[in-house]
């Protein structure tokens, strides 16, 4: 345990390795992390508290911390505690020291970033310093793996000698102020007796800040680290996303049905169903895997180097407005380009409310895969201002995004976003390849073991309903689109769309495939209209194709004469409601099935709602 920012995780990590797992506290929405550590031939739990600087809580992860510590019965205590202290802040680290020293337990204490201090001009001496707080203190680099196996060997030794009958400093008496001053005198003795300091020229990182957290430098500086951070999660990642697609549906697919038929399996169902549905389904999943992957890694890297503390700084402000501390505007940016990443982003948040918060709006940005949509569309219907209203549905966004937030806040959560931002802004680092690696592979492994059966069982779903005949007459997975369950299912629903201008099953089904996935919205279109699938055409082209045709007949037909309108609303539903299975997936993983489930009736109502509103407006004014 320690304070934020102190190397806990890093040192953590570290230790765990690939043997971490991440999840709730029973009971609690506070996440912490759990991991074996090997030290020689014994095994140890491992627990990553919550970062804290004290045992008095103005959190729940701190009040969890305290529970766990003081409040639980001594047999369900931690054997013992590993306190990770700051060398370059040390004064501050050793509060929750003498805290946990009024406490019966055998403690080590972690002395970390002894480079920053040494560069800071400070000199801290271990030896004398373990003197004073009755306590080992073992200096280690955590990004550099040195000095873990003194502090195995130290907090071996304490685990071996008897736990302790009384604490190592008696708690001092008196109301919460005198408490507090008797603890701070001891850190002064302490921090005397141990620390040399000298006259130092300004650092590095104060010479660094002084153009990320200008006023005018800082704010363009941060957009432009954004920028990178889309760029490369959007560019990078799509060739790469491509290819793992081109893999799964090509030799992959076809090399399962060549097994099935070897084996002697031709049932059209069994076939349609591991080739078309699991195989399909777990290729959509990996086809994930490189986007998550460097989201993660650029996210790592942004921690690690110390800037995530000065993008925070630099956004607060604006984020406030909406109950939102400043580094919630990470994962909003993130999600144009794709909202899953998106939303696994939103865990640089260390509040579980404005985690959740944050979930609920990312749906809301609008993604790179609904672009596609909004070409074929605008280009279709607005040819001379295609342009225009693309640019106005990324503003409409945007609008959603602060709006929706200022309703959440106004309703859920009055008093969050109500206090001012007090940070502790880290040292800037070279960010370490190994944690850096560690820390996006668990990431990773995390979002996929999660996410990735409720994304097979829903493409499943969706290839049944597409192969499966509402009537006689047609064999399994040889089913004309509009004699499929999926079809049926559709002309159920569209009468619904009636006050939104869309009333029509070819534009419903569009919704119900968009909901597996919107790059799959014109491909649906073009099987189902049986027209070639434009997609691979340049924006004029789609313009003019046989599908822009049809669409054009569709939305004139349901929309009773008033088509512009009506695709308009299409596209506004389109923008607001669930954005795929994908990042429902992420949701659940990060905020849990209720919050999913309420984010996605929010959505479906903000979306019709938003649609009908601008159809019946429209017919009116017109």
């Amino acid at each position: 345990m320690g304070a934020p920012n102190g190397g806990k995780s890093t040192l953590f990590n570290r230790l765990t390795g690939a043997r971490r797992v991440m999840g709730n506290w029973p009971g609690t929405s506070v996440e912490i992390g759990r991991g074996s550590w090997r030290m020689g031939d014994r095994t140890v739990d491992a627990i990553d508290f919550p970062g804290t600087y004290s045992l008095d809580p103005l959190s729940p992860d701190e009040e969890l911390t305290r529970n766990l510590l003081v409040e639980v019965p001594l047999e369900e205590r931690p054997d013992a505690i590993v306190v990770v202290a700051d060398a370059s802040h040390l004064a501050r680290s050793l509060y929750l020291v003498a805290q946990v020293a009024e406490q019966p337990y055998r403690m080590v204490v972690a002395l970390t970033m002894n480079d920053v201090a040494e560069r800071r001009g400070v000199s801290v001496d271990a030896v004398k310093l373990a003197e004073q707080l009755g306590h080992p203190v073992i200096e280690l680099d955590p990004r550099r793996g040195t000095g873990l196996e003194s502090l195995a060997d130290a907090l071996t030794a304490s685990l071996d000698a008897p736990a302790p009958a009384r604490p190592a400093r008696t708690a001092p008496e008196g109301s919460d102020f005198d408490r507090a001053d008797a603890r701070f005198a001891w850190i002064d003795d302490a921090v005397a007796s141990a620390v040399v300091e000298s006259e130092q020229d300004r650092t590095k990182t104060e010479r660094i800040d002084s153009l990320l957290l200008h006023p005018i430098i800082g704010p363009l500086a941060f957009l432009g680290v954004m920028w990178l951070v889309f760029q490369l999660t959007t560019a990078v990642a799509a060739p790469l996303q491509d290819g793992l697609d081109a893999l799964f549906t090509g030799p992959i697919a076809n090399g399962a049905t060549a097994g099935l038929e070897a084996l002697g399996v031709a049932h059209p169902l069994v076939v349609g169903l591991i080739v078309d549905g699991l195989v399909t389904g777990v290729g959509t999943v990996l086809t994930f895997a490189p986007l998550m992957a460097i989201m993660f890694c650029l996210l790592a890297l942004l921690e690690d180097s110390g800037y995530m503390a000065r993008a925070a700084v630099v956004t607060d402000r604006l984020m406030r407005t909406i109950g939102l501390p400043g580094k919630a505007f990470l994962p909003l940016i993130v999600g144009f380009g794709c909202n899953v990443p998106a939303v696994s982003a939103t865990r640089v948040l260390g509040d579980a409310k404005q985690r959740i918060l944050t979930a609920l709006l990312v749906p809301l940005t609008s993604c790179s895969a609904r672009l596609a949509v909004y070409v074929m569309l605008a280009q279709t219907f607005f040819p001379e201002n295609a342009g225009s209203v693309v640019f106005a549905m990324y503003l409409v966004s945007i609008l959603l995004v602060v709006l929706t937030g200022l309703a959440l806040r106004s309703t859920l959560w009055r008093a969050m976003g109500s206090s001012a931002l007090v940070l502790d802004l880290p040292t800037y680092q070279r960010p370490q390849p190994r944690l850096v690696a560690q820390v996006t592979w668990m990431r990773l492994r995390g979002f996929l073991q999660t996410a990735g059966g409720i994304i097979v069982v829903t493409v499943m779903i969706v290839w049944l309903l597409q192969a499966l005949p509402a009537s006689g007459g047609h064999a399994i997975g040889e089913v004309p689109p509009t004699e499929s369950w999926y079809a049926t299912i559709s002309s159920w629903l569209a009468p619904v769309f009636a006050p939104a201008g869309f009333a029509d099953w070819r534009a419903v089904g569009a919704l119900i495939t968009g909901f597996l996935a919107k790059e799959a919205v014109i491909s649906s279109w073009a099987q189902t209209y049986a027209v070639a699938d434009p997609s691979t055409l340049d924006p004029t082209g789609q313009g003019v194709s046989a599908l822009a045709d049809q669409l054009r007949m569709t939305f004139d037909t349901a929309s009773g004469g008033h088509p512009t309108l009506a695709v308009i609303a299409f596209m506004l539903f389109l923008l607001a409601y669930t954005p795929c299975v994908a990042t429902l997936a992420a949701q659940k993983r990060e905020i849990g099935l209720a919050w999913t489930v309420f984010g996605v009736v929010l959505q479906l109502a903000l979306a019709y709602g938003l649609a009908v509103l601008v159809f019946q407006v429209g017919v009116l004014i017109l």
